[in-house]
């Protein structure tokens, strides 16, 4: 029987025994398209498989979003318009599906049925590699822009599905928070720009650059190739060189995430509208948002920490920052977010029904709160049920109805996607949350609060208003 290590067509780049998830990862590179392969071989019947492709936009017309709806109707050897609702009739995937982030595109399937597990990676394969795009210009204005004029009489209108997706995204205030706050704190990166299109922006992408988009970032040197699960990975691989990844040469693809250099000015403010309906009332309608950016995404026990210092701060019952705002009744809802799964990651504190004049005391509360936090510390208890919350979460691995492998999948790019060294740091977390157990009365936790709440100069806040 052929082991991985001896396929030719492969370079094998390192080989690790994944003990909290009892499983063996491989992490390869096919040697002749410059194709990155992280593998998870386990007993888990529930198989998963994705392409993904580093595909940082440089404006917003949502070409990554339009491409990402493109390529899945139709392809070299899938023709009909829309193998993907034929496949999911009769096939018998746990997931099926393609996701558009601010910096990667996603093709993710998962089944427990061998043979419907490989029709679909052919399926996904080949649209990505092969897309009936080049074609024809009609896919492009269907997914993603078209003029539209019913009769002479008729105003001429702006149609198109991912044209209109975003403009029911652009009308929900948490979607403009969201895409303000990546504005905010990364205005001279890709994320500074909105991957899923501004509807004002979308139709002044041409299909020339559209298919330009698709030429640079869609080839097997810029994408990250992941299976999971119980099956013939050998079998897989040679399926992958012989059929696609062998008919393409190594190419140079400039798709570098590049990193927001700190702000010279601290706490710099913004002010965003958003559209209300008649029905909803003007009075206290506002969202005041705090935000940091945290440093990098490769640091594993930061990515960890930084959940429990949310938590500790913020999400648990009674913490003392959300407590605080919640007394001076700055808002009817507060919480807070840690976004993980960027090169920079960010903090955010937010209140709700608000009203603008109460930013002052919004803004006063977190430094005084946070102050507090490191002259004093924080309550012990409440780190430590931090840690047993998030290393609970992760020993059950319990993700609801999408499968586990999937979602380590997912996570695995959260550093794969920036060190091709490295897809397996996050989903090995025993250690880190030990090691941060030991950490608890150090003062490190307070010291983070310090470094990054207080001394960071990448310090944004937002008001949106109706």
């Amino acid at each position: 029987m052929k082991k991985i290590e001896n396929l030719s067509a492969y370079e094998l780049v390192e080989k690790k025994t994944l003990k909290d998830l009892k499983s063996e990862g491989y992490i390869l590179k096919h040697k002749k398209s410059g194709a990155r392969i992280a593998l998870i071989s386990n007993d888990d019947d529930n198989k998963v498989f994705y392409i993904g492709f580093r595909t940082p936009p440089k404006d917003s017309t949502g070409v990554a979003h339009i491409l990402e709806h493109s390529v899945l109707c139709g392809s070299k050897e899938f023709p009909i318009k829309d193998p993907f609702v034929e496949l999911v009739k009769g096939s018998l995937n746990t997931f099926l599906n393609a996701m558009t982030y601010p910096d990667k595109t996603v093709y993710p399937v998962a089944s427990c049925n061998d043979k419907d597990f490989q029709n679909l990676m052919h399926v996904y394969l080949d649209a990505v590699f092969y897309p009936n795009i080049y074609k024809t210009d009609k896919i492009f204005k269907q997914e993603g822009w078209h003029f539209d004029l019913q009769s002479p009489k008729d105003e001429l209108t702006i149609n198109g599905v991912v044209y209109n997706e975003m403009k029911g995204a652009f009308s929900s205030p948490d979607d403009v928070m969201y895409r303000a706050q990546m504005e905010g704190l990364y205005p001279d990166t890709t994320y500074g720009v909105e991957s899923g299109g501004d509807p004002e922006v979308i139709p002044q992408l041409s299909y020339e650059d559209f298919l330009a988009f698709h030429q640079k970032f869609y080839h097997p040197a810029n994408s990250y190739i992941y299976l999971y699960g119980d099956m013939d990975m050998v079998e897989k691989l040679e399926f992958m060189d012989e059929k696609y990844l062998s008919h393409f040469e190594e190419i140079e693809v400039d798709s570098e995430i590049a990193l927001q250099k700190p702000f010279e000015e601290k706490s710099r403010v913004l002010i965003k509208e958003y559209p209300i309906s008649e029905n909803e009332k003007e009075e206290e309608s506002a969202y005041l948002s705090w935000n940091v950016s945290i440093a990098d995404s490769l640091d594993k026990e930061l990515y960890v920490a930084f959940q429990i210092v949310d938590y500790a701060l913020c999400s648990a019952p009674g913490a003392p920052l959300k407590q605080a705002l919640v007394d001076k009744k700055v808002g009817k809802d507060v919480y807070s977010l840690y976004e993980s799964t960027l090169r920079q990651p960010y903090f955010s504190i937010v209140a709700k029904d608000t009203s603008l004049e109460k930013q002052p005391v919004f803004l006063e509360t977190i430094e005084e709160v946070v102050k507090s936090i490191v002259k004093d510390g924080f309550d012990e208890k409440a780190l430590l049920a931090g840690i047993n919350y998030y290393e609970f979460k992760y020993r059950e691995a319990d993700f609801g109805s999408y499968p586990k492998g999937l979602m380590y999948g997912l996570q695995v790019l959260d550093s794969w996607l920036y060190d091709e060294s490295k897809p397996f740091i996050h989903i090995e977390a025993n250690a880190t949350f030990a090691a941060l157990r030991e950490k608890v009365r150090s003062g490190y936790f307070e010291g983070l609060v310090q470094k990054y709440l207080l001394d960071n100069p990448s310090i944004f806040s937002i008001s949106l208003l109706h």
